[in-house]
């Protein structure tokens, strides 16, 4: 029975450790809506100065969930994201930091 007791109380140990390293790990800065917007021009051209793009071949950022935003820059900047646009947009956040992208994410998840 201890030895049941003791295996549990490992696991739950490590279910918890993992879960607090992988929130942390990633966690976006807060994002400064105003600050945001003026680090979009180079954005608009593809998405349009309301967040909604002018082509179709461009996805649409306007009201997009702020984190998902992030995590897409994101992605882009560490090439987990492929594509023919990813070299683009690698591209174009190149001089970001995460901060930049937080603010750029905000900005663009507070438009309605």
């Amino acid at each position: 029975m201890t030895y049941l007791f003791n295996g549990f109380r490992t696991l739950t140990t490590a279910i918890l450790l993992i879960s607090a390293m992988s929130t942390n790990a990633y966690a976006m800065p807060k994002g400064d809506t105003s600050k945001g917007e003026i680090k979009t021009p180079s954005c608009r051209f593809c998405h349009g100065s309301n967040g909604i793009a002018p082509q179709p071949s461009y996805p649409n950022l306007a009201g997009q969930q702020q984190q998902y935003l992030y995590d897409a820059m994101l992605a882009y900047t560490n090439d987990m994201r492929i594509g023919p646009m990813a070299t683009m947009m690698k591209g174009q956040l190149q001089n970001l930091n995460t901060q930049d992208l937080a603010d750029i994410a905000a900005y663009y998840s507070a438009m309605k």
